[in-house]
C-alpha cells in the first residue's frame, strides 16, 4: 500500500498493477468475481486525461450508493498527493461509470465541499474504517467525489 515511504514511481506502478489486474479479472469472469472489493462495490471509472485527452480507466471502491449516484474517495491509500484521477475529472468532470460490471453510463463528478465532506465522511468510515488510516497518514485532506447520473 502506498506510503512516505515509498517513492512516487512505485506507487503509480503498483496502483497500475492492481487496478489492471482487477479489471482483468472483472472481464475474465464476466463480472462474476472482482465487483466487491473489502466490502464495498466497486466501479469502473473513465476519465480524460488531462494533459492526453485519452480515455483513463481505474477501478474504485464505492463506500456510499444512493439513488444512482456514487460517492467515491481520491485516497491514493493517503498518500501525500491525490490520485491522477481526481486530477483528471476535475479538469472534465464528464465521466463514465460502469458499476459492478454493468453497462457504461454518462455521469458528472463533483468534488464535495469541505462542509459537505464533514457531513458525509462518518458514512464513508462507517462503509470501510480504514479511510481513517488512509486520512491520517497525509496531511492533505482526502477529497470525497459525488458521481452523478447526466440528466
Amino acid at each position: 500500500m502506498p506510503n512516505s515511504r515509498r517513492s512516487r514511481a512505485a506507487t503509480d506502478l503498483y496502483l497500475k498493477t492492481v487496478t489492471t489486474t482487477h479489471r482483468k479479472l472483472l472481464d475474465l469472469s464476466g463480472g462474476r468475481v472482482g465487483t466487491r472489493f473489502k466490502k464495498m462495490p466497486t466501479l469502473a471509472l473513465t476519465t480524460r486525461g488531462r494533459r492526453t485527452g485519452l480515455p483513463r480507466i481505474v477501478i474504485l471502491t464505492v463506500p456510499v450508493v444512493e439513488n444512482g449516484s456514487y460517492l467515491i474517495v481520491a485516497s491514493r491509500g493517503g498518500d501525500s498527493i491525490s490520485p491522477d484521477w481526481f486530477h483528471n475529472l476535475c479538469a472534465d468532470p464528464e465521466v463514465e461509470v460502469s458499476f459492478q460490471h454493468g453497462a457504461e453510463q454518462p455521469m458528472t463528478a463533483r468534488v464535495l465541499t469541505p462542509q459537505e465532506r464533514e457531513q458525509r465522511w462518518p458514512e464513508v468510515l462507517a462503509a470501510y474504517p480504514g479511510y481513517e488510516t488512509y486520512q491520517k497518514r497525509t496531511a492533505r485532506q482526502i477529497p470525497l467525489v459525488l458521481l452523478s447520473p447526466r440528466g
